[in-house]
């Protein structure tokens, strides 16, 4: 006994002729599946069996139960994170790789020149210009010294001269027999501490400058000397790799590094080339400045020392007007006892 079942939409599909589906039909069913399916399924799974034209499956759809394919998800995150992870790990050996090719060159290149077997880039008037800086340098870092030395010493015996002036002035007013020659000897040791203090306010002032000159301003040009010196060492190191890769055979093996070998040595040769300008431009504004600064200070401590010693008080002071120069003595800020009375 036959028994009808009530049929769904989705089961109602139209085949052609061909045994394919009508686009209508297709579309229909499609669209009904997706509602149908419960969700987290894959109609990738829905098979169609409408190939064998005639055959008993014959316009039949096979809809399996879906199956997750975990393996390949498993696989597909974790290989992405282990890309993710692995650039930078190979960035850094491929620095560190370079960076080391880069020294090995280099401190083949310094050996060969220090055991007379390699040839070096030299410059010639750069070369001297680079030498007479850095024994300029050496001299004015005496100087300093000395006039540092001179600073201190000269501290102290301003120190010493208001000391001394405060133990005059004390016995001065105590003993009213020697009123006179103690009160003269006080104001005379004042005055020399006066204008000691204005003598060691120029001599700090100079001190700060020629510092400034040789720690910083000449100290920079230096480090820019280094950087370019370096360049040379790198060039040279390429230079030599390149020149000794031209007198081996030409293969289909060594063509390849003496190409990579030209392109090194051209990057290698450009930037030599800007470190050298750089310097001598440098060099160039660090003289123009040097003798600006040197000038001036070379005038103040002169003019300063000779008021000085010649006790023309308001030619030391008119002095440090010229310079705008502000006297601080450590110490010496406050008046003694005997001066606030």
């Amino acid at each position: 006994m036959s028994q009808e079942f009530p049929r769904h939409a989705a089961a109602e599909i139209t085949v052609t002729g061909n045994g394919e589906l009508e686009d209508s039909s297709e579309h229909i069913f499609n669209r009904d599946m997706k509602h149908s399916i419960p969700p987290g399924l894959n109609m990738s799974e829905t098979h169609m069996t409408s190939s064998n034209y005639g055959s008993s499956s014959e316009g039949i759809i096979e809809a399996g139960p879906y199956q997750v394919d975990f393996k390949e998800e498993s696989q597909s995150g974790p290989v992405v994170l282990a890309e993710e992870a692995k650039n930078p790990a190979i960035e850094k050996l491929e620095l560190v790789r370079k960076w080391s090719v880069n020294t090995y060159k280099c401190t083949r290149q310094i050996l060969s020149e220090k055991l007379g077997r390699g040839s070096r880039t030299v410059d010639l008037e750069l070369e001297a210009q680079i030498e007479v800086l850095r024994d300029n340098k050496r001299k004015y870092e005496n100087v300093l010294r000395l006039a540092q030395t001179l600073a201190t010493q000269l501290h102290q015996m301003v120190l010493t001269q208001r000391q001394l002036g405060d133990a005059f002035t004390d016995l001065s007013m105590k003993s009213p027999e020697l009123h006179e020659e103690f009160g003269y000897n006080a104001e005379t040791q004042k005055l020399l501490a006066k204008n000691g203090e204005t003598l060691l306010g120029a001599i700090n002032f100079f001190i700060s400058s020629v510092n400034t000159l040789v720690n910083k301003t000449i100290e920079d040009t230096l480090v820019t000397v280094k950087q370019y010196e370096n360049a040379r060492i790198e060039y040279d190191a390429y230079r030599t790799d390149l020149e000794e890769l031209n007198l081996g055979p030409r293969d289909a093996n060594t063509l390849p590094k003496i190409e990579q070998s030209q392109q090194l040595f051209q990057m290698h040769k450009e930037k030599y080339d800007k470190m050298r300008s750089n310097v001598s431009v440098k060099l160039k504004f660090l003289e123009e400045n040097k003798v600006k600064v040197l000038h001036n200070q070379l005038v103040l401590f002169h003019n300063a020392v000779a008021a000085y010693y010649a006790g023309n008080q308001q030619q030391l002071e008119q002095t440090l007007k010229q310079f705008h120069i502000k006297l601080k003595i450590p110490g010496s800020d406050g008046m003694s006892f005997l001066e606030q009375q």
